[in-house]
């Protein structure tokens, strides 16, 4: 018996005797196989055809064990079958939309199954003859448009959105998915739209709606001009931009939420499982149990709509209350049984619900907020391939955020304070953060936190200097945004000081094994500058001037790993080697900084020596810095308030390209025609019908 026989459209043994028998949509399916035209016979084939139960697997499989010869002798009956899927779509009868919807899924997964090394071309070809694809397309997607924005049954709308993710997903590479070339000409982006607009149609098809927007953006983004990236750009649409959010904001929310219980539950069951006999087989795994799987697909939708529509900034500020998913009952959504955890579509409640009354006891919260905790947990564990892509396209949304001016206005607002609950990895020398101590301040502060906590947090021997140098630069930043306009912020200070000089310190205790992957050199000039940043215009920024003492001190307090770090820059600068203009940049850098060393040093010494103390207190070591400003000498820096824009080509080109071909993959897998219970739609329609 064949494979494609045993894999499916095999029913009953009548009798040990007689051959198994075949499901009449099987035997239609290999009449289109042969080389004859099926309808030649039969004028009412395709009728018939759109009334059976579609068998995806096997037609799929079908498809995929044809080889080349077959292919030129049943390419016409192919052709035929998917025009006639096509013409189904505009049928009454919705069970014959209902099959000619899925049979497209499988013609569209099984030819490029079986033809991974054609050519767009000949895969269009194949599937519904190249003279005629033009139009045919345009009539697919008219359907499929028609279908989206009309009055469709929920079910048929979201077998739609499956189509089109199926279509999407289909190649490993979406630019080499040459089909899409009439994807962008027939463009879907208004039913795109309406879905999201709309708070019902959002409820059902809002996830699946912007997935499927943030990937066919990045088609061919650079190297030909992407309309559905034109159009983004300039939506200024209120009730669709906030749509959006919406969509983005519960997949978070419901990320986070998952996140928590999975937190709960391992610090619940950790103790007890220490009183087994085979407990400690388990305590190890104890942190991977709080493994979830990062969405990396809302999240490339969140940044393409920071990065290309100005207009979606407010939307990340738009407060509304904090609600608990779990709490309200949920009702199935339309996604895969197995889909992993963190992919999963928010309940169909929350989506629906957007207004809800305001309790004065309830914290509000906005996107940015649901954002920045996400954030803070996929974070915390970089050695994963899947969260360290997370991570970094966190940072660069957060990079994004801090230079538009509209985000940084209100990250800064003192009117709109939040508590912040980021989540924090265990270490051993700090207690847990109790939720209730922390503070209502502006939302600059947790970006600020959030950025502190990073860099305390992963100073290890497979150092992440790409995350590095862009938490560094979003510090920085935000410090020319608040040094422009003179906005002292209140923030405990002496921690990022503090976090930095200890990143310095790490920097120079590894100095060997680092520099045989990295150029230490540059992160270090960064954090040099922030200093050069604090010590030039700190009394623009800074809340008060015991801040600025208090920067003072440091510097003097750990004045050793800035002497540390200047010889080490300065033996490699005066070497010849690749990094001696690197080194050599820090060098001057250091200017000021030793300054306020070799000023401060002396005079410390001397007043200990004056008044017979051997250790002075910080707040004397503060009275000596405060009476001995008027003979500092500092050299003015250039340049230290300007920063290099963010561009997404050519630096970050080969990260999405990659982070877009892992997306693909991970949809297309869990993208199924089944998701909608073939039982089900068909009772559905039977009823309608």
């Amino acid at each position: 018996m064949s494979q494609v026989e045993k894999k499916a459209g095999l029913l009953r043994r009548t009798s040990s005797s007689k051959k198994p028998l075949k499901e009449k949509v099987v035997l239609m399916y290999d009449e289109i196989f042969a080389k004859e035209d099926p309808s030649k016979n039969n004028p009412r084939f395709w009728d018939e055809l759109f009334l059976m139960k579609v068998n995806l697997e096997y037609l799929e499989s079908k498809l995929e064990s044809v080889d080349g010869e077959e292919v030129q002798r049943i390419q016409d009956n192919i052709n035929s079958l998917f025009h006639h899927c096509v013409q189904a779509l505009g049928e009454e009868h919705q069970i014959k939309v209902v099959n000619a919807l899925q049979t497209l899924c499988a013609l569209f997964r099984g030819v490029h199954q079986k033809n991974k090394s054609a050519s767009g071309f000949d895969i269009i070809n194949m599937l519904m003859g190249f003279d005629k694809a033009e139009q045919r397309m345009k009539d697919l997607m008219e359907r499929l448009d028609s279908l989206l924005c009309g009055d469709s049954s929920e079910s048929l709308k979201s077998l739609c959105l499956k189509l089109l993710l199926c279509l999407v997903t289909v190649t490993d590479n979406i630019s080499q998915n040459t089909i899409l070339e009439y994807v962008m000409i027939n463009s879907i982006f208004e039913a795109i739209l309406q879905i999201l607009s709309d708070v019902s149609s959002r409820g059902q098809h809002g996830y699946d709606a912007v997935v499927l927007l943030a990937l066919l953006v990045n088609y061919r983004k650079y190297e030909s001009v992407n309309p559905y990236i034109v159009k983004l750009s300039i939506v200024d649409d209120e009730p669709t931009l906030d749509g959006m959010g919406m969509v983005v904001h519960q997949a978070l929310t419901e990320y986070n939420r998952q996140y928590k219980d999975k937190e709960e539950e391992n610090q619940g069951g950790f103790f007890s499982t220490l009183t087994t006999m085979v407990g400690n087989m388990f305590i190890a795994d104890a942190d991977e149990k709080l493994s979830v799987q990062t969405n990396e697909a809302i999240l490339l939708a969140l940044y393409e709509a920071v990065h290309l529509n100005r207009n979606f900034i407010t939307v990340l500020a738009q407060s509304h209350p904090e609600i608990e998913i779990a709490a309200s009952p949920t009702t199935p959504t339309p996604t895969t049984p197995t889909t992993p955890l963190g992919t999963t579509p928010p309940s169909l409640d929350m989506m629906n619900n957007p207004e809800l009354p305001l309790d004065p006891n309830l914290q509000t919260s906005n996107l940015l907020i649901t954002f920045l905790k996400y954030a803070s947990i996929v974070m915390q564990d970089t050695k994963d391939e899947h969260r360290l892509n997370s991570a970094r396209l966190c940072l660069i949304i957060l990079t994004c955020i801090a230079e538009d001016q509209y985000a940084d206005a209100f990250l800064h607002d003192d009117n709109m304070n939040f508590r912040v609950n980021l989540h924090k990895m265990p270490m051993r020398h700090r207690k847990k953060a109790v939720d209730k101590n922390i503070p209502s301040r502006p939302l600059v502060c947790a970006v600020l936190d959030l950025m502190v906590e990073f860099i305390v947090t992963h100073m290890m021997k497979d150092f992440p200097m790409d995350l590095y140098l862009r938490c560094v630069q979003i510090i920085h930043k935000l410090l020319c945004y608040q040094k422009k306009c003179r906005i002292r912020l209140h923030y405990t200070w002496r921690e990022l000081w503090s976090a930095l000089i200890n990143l310095l310190k790490f920097l120079l205790s590894n100095e060997t094994s680092l520099l045989a992957k990295h150029n230490i050199f540059h992160l270090s000039l960064l954090v040099v500058n922030l200093f050069n940043m604090f010590i030039t215009y700190g009394d623009t920024f800074l809340p008060t001037s015991n801040s600025y003492d208090e920067l003072y001190y440091e510097i003097v307090r750990m004045h050793q790993v800035f002497d540390n770090l200047y010889c080490m820059v300065l033996r490699v600068s005066t070497n010849t080697g690749q990094w001696k203009e690197a080194a050599s940049k820090v060098t001057h850098a250091l200017i000021n900084v030793r300054a306020i060393i070799n000023h401060f040093n002396p005079k410390i010494e001397s007043y200990a020596a004056v008044n017979h103390i051997s250790q002075l207190s910080e707040e004397q070591v503060l009275e000596v810095v405060r009476s001995n400003y008027d003979t500092l000498t500092l050299k003015l820096q250039d340049g230290l308030d300007q920063f290099e824009r963010y561009a997404e080509q050519p630096k970050e080109a080969a990260f999405f390209k990659e982070l877009v071909r892992s997306i693909s993959l991970n949809v297309r897998k869990n993208v199924s025609l089944n998701t909608l219970s073939q039982d089900v739609l068909l009772k559905e329609f039977s009823t309608i019908s």
